[in-house]
């Protein structure tokens, strides 16, 4: 097991109607203007914006309003955000929505307290040193970003989607009411059960020797949402069903089931490019990638995958044949994503064969113009991730 630190400080406040108190609790962490930023007019025909509206001004709390999160949250948004908390004096932010709603808000809550461009950040080119406070009332399992360091924007310029993580982005609370999950389209439920997979997969096809017990929570994760989610995608307003995905949501992306590992994250590197370029939803763009990415790399490591398949999916161990264990693990994880309405392919994911110019320019991006490699099982480099994105068309 490799040396780790541990540090997961956001206060989980769950279950039914949770959200009425958010204003008391804004106050108790000392917020008194609050940004409140959501997506689009679910937030207002579902009567929850009116709802965390109605507790800030019981709790005596000025807000203003920005809207018009979209997935793949823009920087342009982010931007306008940072301008608007300045000039209205805001001290806090809460985000109402899913994954992108609660990145942008991270992103906006860092950009605030800097004088820089904040996609400095996310180019590598400049820290933190201190950030609004954030918090969430959660509307879909997904990004696990609700409980994370991790927020990812995509800058117009070039439509280039990057990632960030830092302390400064964990939020102080959520709020995680499985009954806001019942209206989602069955598309955006499917997806949210693929990301929370893809957020364990990721840390879990990576190199950090015997590592037992982050390995069976990590487990233990996966048959959770697979379960679950098969439930949800059925009956889509089983409480029961949709608390374990919420709950395996944060799970699979507050680090608990990849320490003591170095993580990979290849997959979600390689999907990056795909939503960024194309536009697509995030978790079904990992769907549609990690097949490639799998049989591409699973020779480093064959005994990993048949412990997947055993242990998560219960395969039986072909002692004669491990690699057709392996192989079978990674054939029934993709019949899981199709059972549940995701793509298994890019032509699936985007409607068309993507050419191989277009190929080309994922790649380059990938790479961040030919300065890094990716992958942690195995280290990719132009040639290889070129190969993988033409394996998944």
């Amino acid at each position: 097991m490799n040396n780790f630190e541990f540090y997961s400080p956001t206060k989980v406040i769950f279950g039914k109607n949770v959200e009425n108190n958010v204003g008391a609790e804004v106050k108790a962490w000392g917020g008194t203007k609050v940004l409140v930023h959501f997506g689009g007019s679910s937030a207002k025909t579902s009567g929850l914006l009116e709802t965390a509206e109605a507790s800030l001004r019981a709790a005596g709390i000025d807000y203003v309003l920005l809207g018009g999160v979209v997935p793949n949250p823009r920087l342009a948004l982010v931007n306008e955000g940072i301008a608007l908390c300045r000039s209205e004096g805001v001290d806090f932010i809460l985000a109402v929505g899913g994954g992108s709603v609660i990145d942008s808000a991270k992103a906006i809550a860092l950009g605030v307290k800097y004088d820089g461009d904040v996609w400095d950040f996310y180019d590598g080119l400049a820290e933190p040193k201190a950030a609004l406070p954030t918090a969430n009332i959660l509307t879909l399992a997904a990004a696990g970003s609700e409980t994370s360091e991790h927020t990812v924007i995509t800058n117009e310029n070039g439509w280039i989607k990057k990632g960030y993580g830092h302390t400064l982005c964990r939020p102080k609370f959520t709020m995680m009411n499985p009954e806001l999950t019942y209206t989602l389209p069955a598309y955006q439920t499917a997806c949210g059960i693929v990301d929370i997979m893809m957020h364990t997969l990721d840390r879990y096809f990576s190199p950090g020797g015997c590592n037992e017990m982050t390995d069976r929570i990590a487990e233990d994760v996966l048959k959770t949402v697979i379960q679950f989610g098969r439930i949800a995608m059925k009956n889509p307003v089983s409480y029961d069903a949709r608390s374990e995905i919420m709950w395996a949501g944060s799970l699979s992306h507050n680090d608990l089931t990849g320490l003591g590992r170095a993580g990979d994250w290849a997959p979600h590197q390689l999907e990056h490019e795909l939503s960024g370029y194309f536009d697509v939803a995030h978790g079904a763009g990992l769907a549609a990638v990690w097949g490639a990415w799998a049989r591409y790399v699973y020779k480093a490591d064959i005994m990993r995958f048949v412990r997947y398949g055993m242990n998560v999916w219960g395969l039986p161990m072909n002692y004669e044949n491990p690699e057709e264990t392996a192989l079978e693990a990674i054939r029934v994880t993709e019949e899981y994503f199709t059972s549940i309405g995701m793509p298994i392919t890019i032509t699936e994911l985007v409607g068309k064969e993507i050419s191989d110019e277009v190929i080309a320019e994922l790649t380059e991006k990938c790479t961040f113009f030919g300065t890094r490699t990716i992958g942690g099982l195995v280290i990719l480099d132009k040639a290889e991730i070129a190969d993988i994105y033409k394996a998944a068309r």
